[in-house]
Order: structure tokens, then sequence, then C-alpha cells
């Protein structure tokens, strides 16, 4: 039977907005910043400098210049050839794979809130919250973008801007109500220590907690006017995170002091220290809640980006021909439940490691290298095109030529590069154990997920390039 696939524009620059703010900006992210107190303020904004602003230019330059689906896979193929490409597009799919337990392990410990606080730190209870939403959150992403897009819209607004603008507030009247606070409002507390590897090895989670713009890349083709609009929801998107995460993780390091701060639900235990102070308590649960639906809603968006991506790659016969079929709705649902059954398996890790805390910052660890290591081939890419492409169509270019090219590129790359070197070293405060079988562990986790397009070529049969007729009508 012939699988039919019409590509309609159903994005909007709202609707993509949301994308990105769900991809960034959830309130999960809050907890890890938080680590720094005042500094986080200074992290921030230098890694927005650094990072942020080069990886959103160089993703609205690339994405409107080659809006087709694939994304990462797209641009760095074009630049490099086809196998590179393929590893990107794998390096960004497979990091989403390590994060998808850590993100809902949030929402694991929204549900406790609601039932009972004391099994936030049990570990069969957040594997099996872990296991179930992913998959129902899966199945729901077989509907299409258009779902996807409302569940992002929807999680947002209910689930990030409504208790993120409640953790501000709450925090600002804490501040002028003379209560204790766990920060030292000193000009020399906002500047951290730049000399410590143990202390700028948070930093990568400042920086891996700011990544995803381009992963909304993967949507251009499904916006209503990409030329204009996607560059728009860029800014706004820029806008909307950093005015929401600075202030936020600002409050939770305001109640919480820096070593007792729950990695996985440092927003919830600052909330719930606000309500009792201010005999509010019995909210409490609704507000868990909220944030439960944000972060689901993050997981959504991400649950479908980094597979179109590797479906763009399937298309090109770097995978079997079963996984680059797609249903009705246009989405990858092999893929997707290919996804679903590894996530589960990693899931397994917060049953078997000592502290939820460890398993979380390992996963991190794995996850921050493999993005970084996506970033350099990403910006390295966006150089070498404006030389290789020069013709190229740029509804949105980097202004000021090549000199602005290899400015905002070289920013993120040796940003980036940074990150991947200093991310070897385990932070202070985190009880790793031995930082040298850390470091060869995280290195070999590494090296062994990057082989991943090298053995899956090796088996690679003339029919994986077939054509089917779907994909003939997306070319």
């Amino acid at each position: 039977m012939k699988e039919e696939y019409k590509v309609t524009r159903t994005l909007s620059v709202f609707m993509l907005t949301m994308i990105n703010v769900a991809t960034i900006g959830s309130i999960k992210n809050w907890p890890i910043m938080a680590e720094y107190g005042l500094s986080s303020a200074f992290f921030y904004l230098f890694a927005t400098l650094v990072f942020f602003l080069p990886a959103s230019l160089v993703s609205a330059e690339l994405a409107t210049g080659w809006p087709k689906i694939g994304g990462v896979f797209v641009w760095v193929k074009e630049a490099f050839g086809h196998r590179i490409g393929f590893l990107s597009v794998w390096l960004l799919w497979f990091q989403t794979i390590v994060w998808y337990p850590t993100a809902l392990t949030l929402v694991a410990g929204a549900i406790a809130y609601l039932i009972d606080p004391t099994l936030a730190g049990n570990k069969i209870f957040s594997f099996s919250v872990v296991f179930v939403l992913f998959w129902i959150t899966t199945l729901i992403n077989f509907r299409g973008m258009r779902t996807s897009g409302w569940i992002s819209s929807i999680g947002m607004i209910f689930g990030t801007f409504l208790p993120g603008l409640f953790i501000i507030a709450l925090g600002v009247a804490w501040l002028f109500s003379g209560n204790p606070s766990h920060i030292e409002w000193k000009a020399e507390d906002f500047f951290p220590n730049m000399t410590s590897f143990h202390q700028m090895v948070l930093f990568i989670g400042v920086m891996i907690s700011l990544a995803g713009m381009e992963m909304s890349a993967v949507h251009a083709r499904d916006v209503e006017h990409p030329k204009k609009d996607y560059p728009k929801a860029i800014l706004f998107s820029a806008l909307i995170i950093l005015g929401l995460s600075i202030p936020g993780s600002l409050a939770i390091a305001l109640v919480i002091p820096q070593k007792e701060i729950n990695l996985l639900s440092g927003a919830l235990q600052a909330l719930s220290i606000f309500l009792q102070s201010y005999g509010l308590q019995k909210f409490t649960p609704l507000l868990a809640l909220l944030i439960g639906v944000g972060t689901i809603a993050s997981i959504s968006t991400w649950i479908v980006g980094p597979t179109k991506g590797l479906l763009a790659a399937a298309q090109s016969g770097d995978l079997p021909p079963l996984f680059r079929k797609i249903n009705k709705h246009g989405m990858p649902v092999p893929l997707l439940i290919a996804q679903a059954i590894i996530v589960s398996f990693l899931s397994l890790l917060f049953i078997f490691l000592p502290t939820l805390n460890e398993a979380y910052w390992i996963l991190m660890a794995v996850v921050s290298e493999l993005y970084l290591l996506m970033y350099l081939f990403m910006f390295a890419a966006a150089i070498v095109l404006r030389y290789k492409k020069p013709h190229v169509e740029r509804p949105y270019k980097i202004p000021g030529g090549k000199f602005g090219i290899w400015t905002i590129a070289s920013l993120g790359f040796l940003s980036s590069l940074f990150a991947m070197i200093v991310g070897f070293f385990p932070p202070a405060h985190i009880p790793i154990g031995q930082t040298g079988l850390y470091m060869v562990l995280l290195l070999g986790a590494v090296i062994l997920f990057s082989l991943g397009p090298v053995f899956i070529l090796l088996f690679q049969k003339p029919i994986w390039k077939e054509k089917l007729d779907h994909e003939l009508m997306q070319d």
C-alpha cells in the first residue's frame, strides 16, 4: 500500500516560540543554575553572550537558508558530507535519549508532592513514573505536529509561565520581607572563581540549559512563513527564556542552601518553603502539578524534534527502510517506538546507581559532551557554507559578511570546545567517587555513543537507499 504524506504549514510564530520555550525554558533547569547563587546571573549572561546568541543566530541563518526537514543533518551534510551529517544528527538524537529520564524525574517529584513528598527520593517510584509517562507522551505524538505544537503551547502557559512567575513573585516578596537569604548580595559574589575547574564544571549545566534553539529548525518546513517567522520566533523565545530563568534560579537559591539543592526537584523544594512561610501550603499540590505539566510539554517537544532529524538521515539511506516510515500525520512512528524502548532501559540507572543526584549528574555529563560535540560541527558548518554555498538565499543572514559569521560562529565553537574540556571534571559537591575513574568512564561513554553511525553503516544494505513513494513527494 502506498503511503501519502502532504506537507502542510501548521506552525505559527506563537506556536514555534512556545516550542522553543518548551525546549529550553522549562523550570526543570533552574535548580542547576541555582547551584551558583548570585553567580548564576553572571553565568547566565556570560553563557548567553558566548553560546546562546551564537547558537540562535547561526540556527536562524541555516534554518532559513535550508528550510528542509532534517535541520542539523542537512546543514552539516551540505558542509562536510553525508557521513559527518549523519554523525551530527545522531549526536543530537542520542543525547536526548540519555536526557529524557533526567527530565521526567522532575515530573516524578511533582507527583510525589501530590501523594507523599518522601516518594521524591524513591528510586522505584521515579523509574515507574519515567517509564509510564514517556510511553504515554510518545503515543500522543503519533497525532502529528499540530497536536505537538498545542501541547507545547498549553504546557508552557500553565506549566512554566504561571508557576515560574509565581516562584519569582514569592522570591521578590521573600527578599523584601526581611526573611533570611542564602545569597550573599555582594559585588564580589557576582563573579565566580574562574580558575576552579570544580566550580566551572557547573557552567556546563548553564550552557546546556540554554541549548536547543537549533532543534526547532527541524520544524522549519512546518512553519507558515519560514523565511520571516523563524527569526521572529528565535527573538521572542530568547527574551522569554532569559526573562524567566535568571530571576527564577535566584529565587530558588534565595531559600535553599547550595548543598541542599535537589537537582531533580529544586523548584518544588523552593515552592514548598515559600508556601509554608506564607501559610499557603495548600497550594503546593496544584503548583507541583502545573510544573509537572510544563515538564511533560518540554519532553513532548523534544520527542518529536530530534527524531524528525534522524528521519531525514533514514530517508537518505543511513538506516533500514523500517525507520523511514511515517504515518498519515507525518510522524516517524518506528523511530519513536525504538526511542521509547531505549529510554526505558536507560531509566533503570535510577534503580542501580547509589543516589538520584549522582545518577542525574552522570547522565547530564554524558548528554553535555555529546551535545557539545554536535555544536562543534554545527558552528563549523555555518562558516564553511558561507564559502561553499555563497549563492544560497538566506532570508536571515548574520550581519558583517565573512567577518560577522567568523566572529559569531567561532565564539560558539570555542565556548563549546572549552565546555567539553571542563565537563570531564566532576563538580566538588556531587559525590561521584574517584575522579580518574569518572573521567575515563565519561570519555569511554562519549566515544562509544559517537561510534553508533560507524557501526550502523558497516551493515548498510543496498535496499536502504531505495526510495519510498512518500519520500519522493518530499524531495
